[in-house]
């Protein structure tokens, strides 16, 4: 009887033995059957392998970092500037040349006319007027104007682009005057009869953009209020009138208008004061 009595005793003593260590690792998980479960569950048993730890990219497939962007504040490269000297300061004033800021001849040498050309460029596009070609500038002339051919280069003929036709030109009779080209073209029912150099008022007498009509003409017309001559007088806003100018014939773009808009060939100035009418569409525009 006595062994049997310890032998109860020792199993009795395994089975708490058992139960003890069991709460101990379900608490400690803090998992179902942990702390927070419901009587009575029962926590799955855990694995005791380790999560596998994936390799680390190979160098070469990595994703690279990012490059740097450039600054925004950087400033424009100078390309050429007062004083410097060579064939590609030609092609600059022969290019200037197309659009009408460079009435000289083409010499290589970049003096004070190619700066005050160069300014009066970058004034009219909204650019600093350093007077310098600086790589901003000089994209902009590339976009406007065709590679120089040699006559150009050596001044003895000027090929410009011709504008690009505001829709309000192409029906009808329309005088269509574009200030980006500096041109004045005759256009009937969407085809150019003629093309010729214009400029126009300064900033403080600025030639009004729109669509106009000719209100009247006045062949030997006198200014009244400044007693100059405007012959081939076109009137198309109060004031204002396409006519020809001896002052734009003899100095160019180093002048301005108060307002008109300026013709410089007298031969071809003439020949569009016959085709106008009264009445027809005078366009003025970027």
């Amino acid at each position: 009887m006595l062994r049997k009595s310890v032998i109860r005793r020792t199993l009795a003593a395994a089975a708490v033995l058992a139960v003890t260590a069991g709460c101990t690792a379900q608490a400690a998980a803090g998992k179902p059957g942990g702390a927070d479960a419901k009587p009575g569950t029962t926590a799955p048993a855990q694995s005791s392998t380790p999560t596998p730890t994936p390799p680390a990219p190979d160098a070469d497939s990595a994703t690279p970092p990012p490059k740097a962007e450039p600054s925004e504040s950087a400033e424009p490269e100078v390309l050429m500037a007062r004083g410097s000297k060579g064939e590609r300061v030609r092609e600059l004033q022969a290019r200037l040349a197309q659009i009408g800021w460079f009435d000289d001849t083409p010499t290589g040498t970049y003096g004070s006319v190619t700066a005050a050309a160069v300014s009066g460029f970058q004034g009219k596009r909204g650019l600093p007027t350093t007077g310098d070609t600086d790589t901003v500038t000089w994209q902009k002339l590339l976009g406007m104007t065709t590679r120089p051919t040699r006559d150009e280069l050596a001044g003895k003929k000027v090929n410009k682009p011709a504008a690009k036709l505001d829709p309000r030109c192409m029906t009808g009779r329309v005088l269509c005057i574009s200030k980006t080209t500096r041109t004045l073209s005759w256009v009937v029912n969407g085809t150019v009869r003629s093309t010729m150099d214009v400029r126009f008022g300064s900033q403080y007498t600025p030639t009004r953009e729109g669509t106009f009509n000719v209100g009247w003409k006045s062949r030997d017309h006198v200014s009244t209020i400044y007693h100059t001559p405007m012959p081939y007088a076109m009137f198309f806003s109060g004031g204002q009138a396409v006519h020809y100018s001896s002052d734009f014939a003899a100095r160019g773009y180093n002048g301005a208008s108060h307002g008109c808009v300026n013709v410089r060939d007298k031969g071809k100035i003439a020949s569009l004061f016959a085709q106008v009418r009264n009445g027809d569409r005078v366009v003025i525009y970027w």
